[in-house]
């Protein structure tokens, strides 16, 4: 698609916010600051209270669903190679098995077989 040089594109670094936000009963109100044009704009709750980004950890292994361990493959201090089956976690009846993503030494399993695991726990950690 051809730009022309009218065209004002926006990125995320030239994108500026006030440190202190602005009260005003129940709403919040931020100052944005986008090719020198101020923008206030309004703070919902739901954004006030969202959980920050946390990058992934390549060293842990988490669950992805909510289910029951049904099986461990591995143990404390194996190496494990990339494809090598980890554990069966069973999830509305069906075996959902996680694998190896890398050569790896298991540092420590935080599960046994038989526990019910919510969503994002830590399974395994590599070292």
């Amino acid at each position: 698609m051809p730009k022309d040089d009218k065209s004002k594109s926006l990125n995320l670094k030239d994108i500026k916010s006030d440190e202190t936000p602005e009260n005003f009963g129940n709403e919040v109100f931020q100052t944005l600051l986008i090719e020198d044009v101020k923008y206030k704009t309004r703070l919902t709750k739901k954004f006030l209270n969202r959980k920050p980004y946390e990058p992934v950890d390549p060293k842990k292994v988490l669950s992805f669903i909510p289910g029951t361990i049904k099986k461990i493959y591995t143990s404390k201090g194996k190496k494990v190679k990339e494809g090598d089956k980890l554990i069966d976690l069973e999830a509305m009846k069906m075996i959902n098995s996680i694998f190896a993503d890398e050569n790896r030494t298991i540092a420590e399993i935080y599960i046994k077989e038989g526990d019910m695991v919510p969503k994002n726990q830590v399974l395994i950690l590599y070292k």
